[in-house]
């Protein structure tokens, strides 16, 4: 058995064209499609990147089980070509909470910085080193 891609990552929300909204305007993702489940309660809405569609976000509102504030994912990030650019955009915004002071930087020269989607979930925008 081999993996070959994540497929999506599922992130709990209370208002779904609330969240929507965030993810297509302020993060910077496409709206795929929505879906009602087979359960007739359980709203869907699929999200991705700009990178063919490869990965997506699965947002999801009224499910009946209890889960912590952080959810079961501690984080979902987001990579980004210039992530000093998406730190200023993302810090100019009203309404949208950047949790860091300043973007860090791993000894890989990998950059990164942690905000917060509409219903506090963790999210992160990351510029990968530079492989060269």
């Amino acid at each position: 058995m081999a993996v070959r891609k994540l497929e999506h990552v599922g992130i709990m929300v209370t208002d779904m064209d609330k969240s929507i909204r965030f993810y297509t305007e302020v993060v910077g993702l496409k709206y795929l499609y929505s879906l009602t489940h087979t359960n007739g309660v359980i709203l869907m809405a699929f999200l991705t990147g700009s990178d063919g569609e490869q990965t997506e976000i699965e947002l999801i509102q009224n499910y009946p089980g209890q889960l912590a504030p952080e959810g079961r994912t501690h984080h979902v990030a987001f990579t980004v070509d210039d992530v000093e650019a998406e730190f200023a955009r993302l810090n100019a915004l009203e309404g949208v909470t950047v949790r860091d002071a300043e973007i860090t930087t791993l000894p890989n020269g990998a950059r990164y910085f942690f905000f917060d989607g509409p219903d506090g979930e963790f999210l992160e925008m990351f510029q990968p080193a530079s492989q060269g």
